[in-house]
């Protein structure tokens, strides 16, 4: 079997309201659909994120879909490899292992999607197997103000979930309001807080010193992704465990985070480290130290959460609450299988591939709001 063709669609999926987080607000998902088309008649489909520009990460994609045009999708280890050092190491930029990632996740997701139905097979027996038949996910809930962020706090329990996680990182005294508020509606069950690198380490000692009476069970990515030391120098002396998100992406992260003591539970994904090829290798490494992986959500499709759903079956150490995010969305272009979360779970999916089916429907609806949306960016004054 061979490559015949690679096609990218950038894609603009609204959501049902604003996402609020420590940067600003998110209003879409922005992906690059990516299929994979073969002698055979088979075609693999995935997602590359497209921010902050669609148009710039399908240049960097077209450049790869000309080097795998001939090969098979069997070979996606040196298909990723080559691709890589092509479009970064070979034209002098040298490492950039983090957007690299960012912009291959899709296309390794694409060639597993293809191998999986070629073989017949789900993605997740492809890689040893399920060791669990449901994944469990955290309740995210959302709003500007935080008695909004309480009210849906609320609904998620009362669907099911046993834990809840929410966005704080927007100001000492809303965060501290949110979590009040959102521990007040909640009552026992658990809940996690996100700053996304809002804190230096001596704001994030004051800011968990605050927090530690609300029984926060762990605080994500409090310090900025540039540094797994200041990470680490926060987990030392928290009464509140450290998960690490944004300074997480290669499995070469992960194992420093490892030996440096950083964190007591990774949150990773395919986006992050480059598909599903690498996210495995990176869980393995936390594995070995004894942490857990919290499958990491983005502003994605249905696909991902596939991808995530084929993965997190075969992890020995996934998490029990994973993040989850397409409920944001204002339309997936997934149409098979069901995402919606049945007390807080999704079962693992069957083949053959990802799982998955398309709505084309649903994606020509998207690829014209992401063309108008361009002509009305250029048009602009």
């Amino acid at each position: 079997m061979k490559i015949t063709k690679i096609t990218t669609r950038p894609l603009w999926i609204p959501y049902k309201r604003p996402f609020h987080w420590a940067h600003g607000t998110v209003e879409a998902a922005e992906v690059i659909l990516v299929e994979v088309e073969t002698d055979e008649g088979l075609v693999g489909y995935g997602e590359t994120m497209s921010s902050i520009s669609a148009n710039a990460v399908e240049k960097f994609l077209s450049e790869v879909a000309n080097l795998c045009i001939g090969e098979s999708p069997f070979d996606i280890n040196r298909l990723l490899d080559i691709a890589y050092r092509h479009i970064f190491a070979a034209r002098g930029t040298c490492s950039s292992p983090r957007f690299g990632a960012l912009v291959l996740a899709g296309l390794d997701m694409a060639l597993w999607d293809v191998v999986g139905k070629a073989a017949g097979r789900a993605i997740h027996e492809l890689l040893g197997g399920a060791v669990r038949g449901h994944i469990q996910y955290f309740g995210f809930p959302q709003g500007g103000a935080a008695d909004e962020v309480a009210k849906d706090a609320a609904k998620w329990v009362s669907r099911g979930c046993e834990v809840i996680y929410a966005k704080i990182g927007r100001g000492e005294e809303l965060d501290l309001e949110i979590a009040t508020q959102v521990r007040k509606a909640i009552g026992s069950k658990r809940l996690r807080l996100d700053a996304n690198e809002a804190w230096d380490t001596l704001t994030a000692q004051r800011m968990i010193r605050a927090l530690a009476p609300l029984d926060i069970e762990f605080i994500e990515q409090p310090t900025t992704s540039r540094s797994i030391a200041a990470l680490s120098q926060v987990r030392r002396g928290s009464a509140i465990a450290i998960a690490a998100d944004q300074v997480a992406f290669t499995p070469e992260d992960v194992y420093e985070i490892c030996r440096m003591q950083a964190a007591d539970v990774i949150v990773l994904g395919v986006h992050e480290t480059g598909g599903i090829t690498k996210l495995c290798k990176a869980a393995a490494i936390a594995e070995a130290a004894g942490l857990n992986i919290c499958l990491h959500g983005l502003y994605e499709t249905g696909i991902t959460a596939c991808a995530h759903n084929q993965v997190g079956a075969t992890l020995m150490n996934l998490d029990d609450a994973n993040q989850y995010m397409n409920h944001f969305l204002a339309e997936d272009i997934v149409a098979k299988p069901d995402l919606a979360l049945s007390a807080g779970r999704l079962p693992v999916f069957g083949g053959p591939g990802l799982g998955f089916q398309l709505d084309w429907d649903a994606v020509s609806r998207a690829e014209e709001a992401f063309r108008v949306r361009s002509q009305q960016a250029h048009s602009a004054p």
